[in-house]
């Protein structure tokens, strides 16, 4: 076997390799982003329904405070109320705040495609090593190295092209929760 057939195999190996490992790392990590977005959402249900609840639990008892104000001095009514205007503020604030559920799978749906977009570059990769002869000399291997390098640079600019977005949510506080 000489050098040239030596070397297109060995890079030929090389590309099929990183291909392979490539795409079943990339799996791991999209099972993984899929876990954690069930996990979030579940999260996030759970404390939409016990806020709410807190809200509903603390309403009826202003209620009740109303009821036993009528009989109370003024000075303890305007305590009592500002009280209760702070409490309404803070659980409207907690339930604002869980919109971070709605950027966050914004941002895990954007790391799935971008996963899927080097998953497809992988295989652009993979399919460009098994055209790769095992008999290629030096002027067929860089032809087929050039070839897949400009199929990656085309795939990779056109993944990112899909994916670009500016990224307009900078507090929470602001209550715009569009990021892209």
């Amino acid at each position: 076997m000489t050098i040239k057939k030596s070397l297109a195999l060995e890079i030929k190996e090389l590309l099929t390799g990183l291909s392979e490992h490539g795409s079943q790392h990339l799996s791991e990590i999209e099972t993984d982003l899929v876990q954690t977005n069930i996990l979030l959402s579940e999260a996030i249900d759970k404390l939409s329904a016990s806020f709410m609840a807190i809200h509903a639990a603390v309403s009826a008892q202003q209620q009740m405070v109303d009821a036993l104000l009528v009989q109370a001095p003024a000075a303890a009514v305007g305590e009592l109320r500002t009280k209760a205007a702070q409490i309404d503020q803070h659980v409207n604030a907690a339930v604002t705040g869980l919109q971070f559920q709605d950027m966050t799978n914004q941002l895990i749906g954007r790391a799935m495609q971008r996963l899927v977009g080097v998953r497809d570059v992988l295989e652009v990769l993979g399919t460009h090593s098994a055209a790769i002869p095992g008999d290629a000399d030096q002027n067929q291997l860089q032809a087929s190295l050039e070839q897949a390098n400009a199929s990656l640079n085309t795939q990779s600019t056109n993944l990112e092209n899909e994916l670009w977005k500016a990224v307009r949510q900078t507090h929470m506080e602001s209550g715009d929760v569009e990021l892209f």
